[in-house]
């Protein structure tokens, strides 16, 4: 055994699945995870930096590492992800207790740049970008994927768009596809060793470029044996295509839920944000995915407080929430990223406004939500059971192809397979229910009425 490695990972989903694949290519080279930090002997913080909040965190977490590192020499501290490829060596500088920073291109080298940092005394920096990224190919062990009966599988990375406030063009790097023929191989890879969900990965699904077309490789995918659900994020407007649209009326392992961010609802903060599509087109998109799937569920992400973003702009994205009425929607106030072309227009929006906004706008959408998780009151879903419920031991939970939460009492034997649901309760994030007693050997659960 070379040691004990613990990671620390912030931010998105695409962090998730990197760090499971550098526990899975550390176990192969002798490493052993674990939770305690006194144990450790190799510390990864993967790194997000695209909301300002995981940001802090990250380096307020590296910086409470100094103490460990003071009482154990040898324990090496590695930085990866968003944050590494951003600052690169002016981590180290800032926090010279830190031994390896690796960027978003170089996760691949994680072992090799133990190894080097352990014959050499220097700290260990490599954020370049390459014309591929060798880590998007790295297929995770099952034993470090959570669940284990859904699998996230990269298929591109980068992002060409430039919206003004984003920073993930410059710390991900221009868009990267994988072959087709590599991405479906592990899809059958997961469904042969029991993953019933496929979740696919992406900074612009929409733009995937790997030989096919998305919409080409969801049908792939929707014919393997196995897989019951796929799922996948994050969609750009711009790039919604009718041949994808009608992928949900047409794909029976499609769930109806898409995550199609609109970040505002104004048609002059969009053309400042550079999102290259107007309030009238998402709008547009929202119609022509109802109709193609009448009961999909719609998530989001929104910016309030945006430089130039006045009363009637703000009124306008709150116009858009009740017209659309999504299931959920992830709500931010502007912070500035710096190195964007959102850097340098004027915050011309006070803090004090920005949480006025940011308050009444989640309080809407507070209410949005229960009354969609009040109508599923009476109603019965396929649950694809995750794990056992935080707040009570006897309950289980999973989600619905809506992607809604539903918690319900039931044998922890029931992870992992599909049960029906009647739902008996709404709550305000989830939803609550019963199922009829488990029958061993049945993968699907049929209610009693």
């Amino acid at each position: 055994m070379k040691g004990y490695v613990k990671i620390f990972t912030y931010g998105c989903q695409m962090n998730d699945l990197d760090s499971q694949k550098m526990y899975s290519i550390l176990s192969r080279e002798g490493w052993e995870p674990t939770e305690s930090l006194k144990e450790a002997d190799l510390i990864i913080l993967n790194t997000c930096s695209v909301r300002q909040k995981a940001y802090e965190k990250a380096l307020s977490n590296i910086g409470r590492l100094r103490p460990y590192k003071k009482r154990k020499p040898s324990l090496i501290i590695a930085v990866t992800g968003c944050i590494a490829q951003q600052k690169g060596s002016d981590i180290i500088s800032r926090m010279p207790h830190v031994d390896i920073v690796l960027g978003t291109h170089q996760l691949h080298r994680i072992c090799t740049a133990v190894e080097e940092k352990r014959e050499e005394n220097g700290p260990v920096v490599d954020t370049r970008f390459g014309e591929c990224i060798p880590s998007l190919k790295i297929v995770p062990h099952q034993a470090f994927m959570v669940p284990t009966h859904r699998a996230y599988i990269n298929i591109m990375q980068g992002c060409n768009n430039y919206c003004s406030y984003c920073i993930v063009p410059y710390v991900r790097g221009r868009e990267i596809s994988r072959d087709h023929f590599g991405i479906v191989e592990e899809a059958r890879r997961h469904a042969d060793s029991g993953v019933r969900e496929i979740f696919l990965l992406g900074q612009n699904v929409n733009s995937y470029s790997g030989g096919i077309s998305f919409p080409e490789l969801l049908r792939c995918i929707n014919d393997i044996g196995g897989i019951e659900r796929i799922r996948f994020t994050t969609s750009h407007p711009k790039d919604m295509s009718d041949d994808l649209i009608a992928c949900f009326g047409s794909l029976e392992k499609l769930c109806n839920h898409i995550h199609l961010p609109f970040q505002s609802g104004s048609d002059r903060v969009l053309r400042l944000m550079n999102r290259q599509y107007t309030r009238e087109t998402y709008l547009e998109l929202i119609e022509k995915l109802r109709q193609a799937r009448p009961d999909i569920a719609f998530s989001a992400d929104v910016i309030v407080g945006f430089p130039g973003e006045d009363d009637e702009a703000y009124r306008q994205t709150l116009e858009l929430i009740r017209e659309v009425r999504f299931d959920l929607l992830y709500s931010f106030r502007y912070s500035i990223r710096p190195g964007t072309e959102a850097a340098s227009l004027e915050d011309s929006v006070a803090p004090e406004e920005k949480s006025l906004r940011l308050r009444e706008l989640q309080s809407v959408q507070r209410a949005i939500t229960l009354e969609i998780n009040r109508s599923r009151v009476g109603l019965t879903y396929p649950v694809l059971v995750d794990g056992v419920s935080v707040r009570n031991a006897e309950q289980v939970y999973g989600r619905t192809t809506q992607n809604t939460i539903v918690n319900f009492t039931g044998p922890h034997r029931l992870i992992g397979r599909i049960v029906d649901v009647r739902i008996t309760r709404a709550n305000p994030n989830s939803l609550t229910g019963e199922t009829a007693e488990y029958e061993p050997g049945h993968t699907r659960l049929p209610i009693q009425v």
